[in-house]
């Protein structure tokens, strides 16, 4: 049995979780680059990677089997929905966007908060380019679909398939349906009045534009849906390394079988896949020493109860990575000596961490990764979206009330 470990090799993972919420700020030019974030990724990694080749490699081998099945997965759902077009300008009512985030907050469960984002935010986008207020019905899409949306399956947000991974059953996650529907509804209810009130304020000249200039909803790449679909029976049904295999498969037909022109214009790149590879590499490297302390340790820090759990990992994961968050308290509930209902934890205690993960990743941009990917096909659309603390007085507002309330519902 290896020998407790110090508290400071935690730092390398700290670190890490610093580097990737406040380097977009500080450094932003420097930090587009996906060689920056592979040097940063190292420069932390080696240090634990040469611990646990002396220490443990087990542990390593363990984390590389998770680490390449977490990729394959979000490469295999973004390549695939990459080869699906929606476009089309509808009339912006209220009813129609209200319409558009409802979709969005379903599909998110099946196809990611990332891969819903990209296939719907540009229709959004083009239904309403007559509209002058559009900021905020940008800002609730980021809360709906980029964010708790993905919270049905494994395959909606990072964080639950990294608890799949560690042995959380695939249909386990159906059971956070009612704070989903909860929430959900909610946002839904209170974007149908806002965007009401700033359609009542729209121009005459811009809702007889909005209400002439129409072109109905049209999907291309259609046939994408059936890899999609056996990506979801995947996970579901098959396990390390068949399951792998055939992610790969169905991803590789869709590369084939799509047209090129269909990707071009989604503006589909390999940089956001290598971006998220060469940042978990780094992740999942530097938090071994975490999860092994919080798993021998975790019963120090006073974090018991449900409502705890769902707002600690919550406020952690607005401003840090939601996996990692995910996986650091899931570690420390296990080595609490709770009831072991699921992966060792009461089922109560898993659903505060999975909800609090998924859904106060919408807190701020840097809460998921798709939030400032949306944000930046919004300004490229000449959206003016709020800064950094801005969009933060718009989630303080709507999201934190709704959360006291989850609280009070799941988890009190």
């Amino acid at each position: 049995m290896p020998a407790p470990l110090p508290p400071y090799t935690v730092l390398p993972f700290v670190a890490m979780l610093l580097a990737i919420a406040l380097f977009p700020l500080w450094l932003p030019h420097w930090w587009e680059s996906n060689r920056s974030k592979l040097v940063v990724s190292a420069v932390l990694g080696t240090p634990v990677l040469a611990l646990y080749l002396v220490r443990e490699p087990g542990a390593l081998l363990h984390m590389a089997s998770d680490y390449v099945s977490f990729i394959i997965l979000l490469s295999g759902l973004y390549v695939i929905a990459g080869g699906v077009v929606l476009r089309g300008d509808l009339e912006a009512t209220p009813l129609v966007n209200t319409a558009f985030l409802a979709t969005g907050s379903l599909f998110a469960s099946f196809i990611g908060t990332t891969g819903a984002s990209m296939l719907l935010i540009r229709p959004l986008l083009q239904t309403n380019r007559e509209r002058a207020r559009v900021t905020h019905t940008v800002v609730f899409f980021i809360f709906l679909v980029s964010n708790i949306g993905g919270m049905l399956t494994p395959l909606g947000d990072p964080p639950l398939f990294l608890g799949y991974l560690q042995g959380v059953p695939f249909a386990w996650t159906f059971r956070l349906w009612l704070p989903w529907l909860t929430m959900t509804a909610s946002l839904l209810l209170v974007y149908y009045i806002w965007d009401s009130r700033h359609h009542a304020h729209e121009t005459k000249a811009a809702l007889a534009r909005d209400h002439t200039q129409i072109e109905p909803l049209r999907i291309k790449g259609a046939v994408n849906g059936l890899w999609l679909g056996g990506v979801i029976a995947a996970v579901a049904f098959l396990h390390a390394p068949v399951r792998e295999l055939a992610i790969v498969a169905f991803a590789g037909i869709s590369l084939w079988r799509t047209p090129r022109a269909l990707r071009q214009a989604n503006r589909f790149t390999a940089h956001p896949m290598v971006e998220v590879a060469v940042l978990f590499l780094g992740i999942f490297l530097t938090m071994i020493p975490a999860l092994e302390l919080l798993h021998v340790r975790g019963g120090e820090l006073g974090v018991r109860e449900p409502w705890q759990f769902f707002w600690a990992t919550g406020l952690l994961s607005s401003f840090l990575d939601n996996a990692p968050t995910y996986l650091t308290f899931l570690a420390l509930a296990q080595g609490l000596g709770l009831p072991a209902e699921v992966v060792g934890v009461p089922h109560v205690i898993l659903a505060a961490i999975s909800v609090g993960a998924v859904a106060m990743g919408a807190n701020t941009y840097i809460g998921n990764a798709p939030n400032f990917m949306v944000k930046a096909i919004a300004e490229e659309a000449k959206v003016p979206m709020p800064s950094f603390f801005g969009y933060m007085a718009y989630s303080g507002a709507v999201l934190l009330p709704l959360f006291a309330i989850v609280t009070l519902l799941f988890f009190y």
